[in-house]
C-alpha cells in the first residue's frame, strides 16, 4: 500500500472519528468485551456477545449487508444457547464444561460445509442488490460454524474465528465502515490470543 493511500485512510479513519455512529461505537465496544471474555471462559461473554448483536442488527440493515444481518439472528440464538450449555452442559462432574478437540472428520464436514454454503448463499443473494454477496456470505457461513463450535467449548472455533476476521475487515475497510474494520482487524490478533489461551488450559486438563 502506498504512503498516499495509508494517509488517505487515516484521514478518513480519524474524520470517521470525530462523527462516529453511536451504535458502531456501542458495537465496538460490547464485540471486543464478548471476545476478551471468551479468550478467559468467562460467562460473560454471552450477555456481551448479546448486546454486540442488537446493535449490529442495526448497522447491517442500513448497510444492506443481508447475509451479516441474517447471520446475527443466528448469533443471538446461539448466544443464547451458548450460554446454556456453558452453565449446564456436559461438565463430567467438573466446574465448568472443558475445553475439547473435534474430530478430524467431523472438522473436516464443517469445513467442507462452510465452503458449500458461502457459494449457495453468494449466489442466492448475488440476484438482489446486496454488496460483496460472496464476500458477505462467507463471513455469514464460516461465523455460524465459529459460533457453534465456540457454544461448544471446541478449540477449533478460533481457526474459523481468524478466517472470518481477515476476510470481515477488508469488506468493512470496503464499505467504510471504519470501526467495525477496526474492531475486527483487532479481533485478527485476539483470535491468536484465544487459540493460545484455550491451548493452554487443555495442556492444564490433560495434567490434571
Amino acid at each position: 500500500m502506498s504512503p498516499f493511500a495509508m494517509h488517505e485512510i487515516l484521514e478518513q479513519t480519524v474524520q470517521y472519528l470525530t462523527n462516529i455512529n453511536p451504535y458502531e461505537a456501542a458495537g465496538l465496544i460490547f464485540g471486543l468485551l464478548a471476545v476478551v471474555f471468551l479468550i478467559r471462559e468467562n460467562i460473560w461473554t454471552w450477555p456481551a456477545g448479546i448486546a454486540y448483536v442488537l446493535v449490529s442488527f442495526v448497522i447491517f440493515w442500513q448497510e444492506k449487508l443481508y447475509a451479516d444481518f441474517a447471520l446475527h439472528v443466528f448469533f443471538l440464538a446461539l448466544n443464547i444457547y451458548g450460554w446454556w450449555y456453558w452453565v449446564h452442559g456436559d461438565k463430567d462432574k467438573e466446574e465448568e464444561v472443558p475445553v475439547t478437540n473435534t474430530p478430524a472428520s467431523l472438522l473436516l464436514l464443517f469445513i467442507v460445509a462452510s465452503f458449500a454454503g458461502t457459494f449457495l448463499i453468494g449466489y442466492l443473494l448475488s440476484r438482489t442488490d446486496a454488496s460483496l454477496p460472496y464476500w458477505d456470505s462467507a463471513t455469514t457461513v464460516f461465523s455460524i460454524t465459529a459460533m457453534w463450535l465456540t457454544a461448544r467449548k471446541k478449540i477449533e472455533n478460533w481457526y474459523f474465528w481468524f478466517f472470518v476476521d481477515v476476510v470481515a475487515t477488508g469488506v468493512y475497510f470496503y464499505k467504510d465502515i471504519y470501526f467495525y474494520a477496526i474492531l475486527y482487524l483487532i479481533y485478527i490478533g485476539l483470535a491468536i490470543s484465544g487459540y493460545l489461551a484455550w491451548k493452554k488450559t487443555m495442556n492444564n486438563q490433560a495434567g490434571s
